[in-house]
């Protein structure tokens, strides 16, 4: 798979669009949410890395599912018996329906904790400006 290249940081787009708009001392007003946008910047790779794992995990579970399906369909055999057929068919419901609930769990673990580390960059980055801001009045008093 080609690398995709980077895209521009959220710095440099706010950047781009201030300078189109006009907007006076843009640079002066990014330098100082620059730790902001920095966080927003890191929080949204973050998500987009655990979408980019979901899928990819997604993509082996339905491999895996379709690669049992075919190994059974071709040592399928009919059985003589409707007895023996019914025992099979459960057999297999069964395995499909325990395989659905171990990979619905683990999907489910995957999107937490991709979401716990976007929201863990963000809560930190405001727990810092809070800090910034109560030093910063601690500063004029």
């Amino acid at each position: 798979m080609a690398k995709q290249p980077e895209s521009d940081s959220f710095l440099d787009m706010f950047s781009r669009f201030g300078r189109d708009l006009k907007v006076p001392n843009v640079e002066a007003i990014l330098a100082h949410h620059r730790k902001n946008l920095e966080a927003l910047e890191k929080s949204a790779r973050a998500g987009a890395a655990g979408a980019t794992s979901l899928l990819s995990r997604q993509r082996e579970m339905l491999q895996d599912t379709l690669r049992e399906i075919s190994d059974m369909a071709q040592n399928y055999k009919a059985p003589g018996n409707p007895q023996e057929l019914m025992t099979k068919q459960a057999e297999f419901a069964k395995k499909s329906f325990e395989a659905a609930l171990k990979n619905a769990s683990e999907v489910a673990e995957l999107v937490k904790r991709s979401g716990t580390e976007s929201v863990e960059i963000l809560r930190e980055r405001i727990k810092e400006a809070m800090e910034e801001i109560r030093s910063g009045y601690e500063k004029k008093k």
